[in-house]
């Protein structure tokens, strides 16, 4: 009987020890060990995807390169806001405009990469200002400033004197052949391509340009977008408020010459 007894204790005992840990429920984990445990998964998820990028043969990016989840999802809302902007400055009553001083504009690209909605980088790519630090001649018409007005936080523009048209056409200016830049250092080139509009050199695509003659659309056609310099620290300060009130884009009139000297 004293055997028997001690099997059904002996049986018994595992199943008093199961209820109680039942019974305990979940061990507490302090939150500086939870972070520790989410940052080790982060990392883990980045070295990941570093490798299979490795192994592909693709340029290796670095860790902040990678966009987390939560990036994607800061700059879809970013879009988002960039559109209802654009739409409301569109849609806002305005001033009687100021007159225009020239029928030539310079218009430079400054800022804008991820955080620009589709809508607007089509503008912008109509405009061939396609990447920061471009900058292009254009004829000012009221649709040329309504599409400035749709851009205005990544756009900065004036009105060029002929020194500075002279100086960027000079410096930046050229054109595509092939699908590769070519430098307008030839006449040649130029003679073949506008020679019919009786423009035959360098000097008479500045006329051209300064003058807004009437083939100035085909010469803005057979130049590419001008690739400026990238201004020192402190002549831009990323504010996207117009100039007029102590920002960066916008009309800035005359004074788009004293940032051309900067920039070519």
């Amino acid at each position: 009987m004293a055997e028997e007894e001690a099997k059904v204790v002996a049986v018994e005992e595992p199943k008093v020890m199961a209820v109680e840990e039942e019974a305990k429920g979940l061990d507490y984990i302090p939150e500086v060990i939870l972070k520790k445990r989410k940052n080790r998964d982060e990392l883990a998820f980045i070295r990941k995807k570093q490798l299979e990028l490795g192994n592909f043969g693709k340029k290796k990016k670095k860790v902040a390169d990678i966009k987390r989840p939560e990036d994607f999802v800061l700059e879809f809302r970013a879009k988002e806001i960039d559109l209802i902007r654009m739409k409301q400055r569109v849609k806002r009553p305005r001033a009687t405009p100021p007159p225009v001083k020239s029928n030539l504009v310079f218009i430079i690209r400054i800022q804008g990469k991820n955080d620009m909605h589709t809508k607007t980088k089509k503008v912008l790519n109509s405009m061939q200002l396609r990447s920061t630090f471009t900058g292009v001649f254009a004829k000012a018409t009221d649709g040329l400033f309504q599409k400035l007005l749709k851009v205005q936080p990544y756009v900065t523009y004036g009105y060029p004197n002929g020194k500075s048209v002279k100086d960027l056409i000079f410096k930046k200016g050229y054109t595509i052949i092939e699908g590769n830049p070519v430098p307008l250092t030839d006449n040649n080139i130029i003679e073949q391509a506008l020679g019919e509009h009786g423009i035959f050199c360098i000097e008479d695509i500045v006329n051209e340009i300064a003058r807004v003659g009437d083939h100035f659309r085909e010469v803005m056609r057979f130049l590419g977008p001008l690739k400026l310099n990238k201004p020192e620290a402190g002549v831009l300060h990323g504010k996207k408020q117009v100039f007029s009130d102590g920002g960066d884009t916008g009309n800035r009139e005359d004074k788009i010459n004293d940032l051309i000297i900067k920039m070519n």
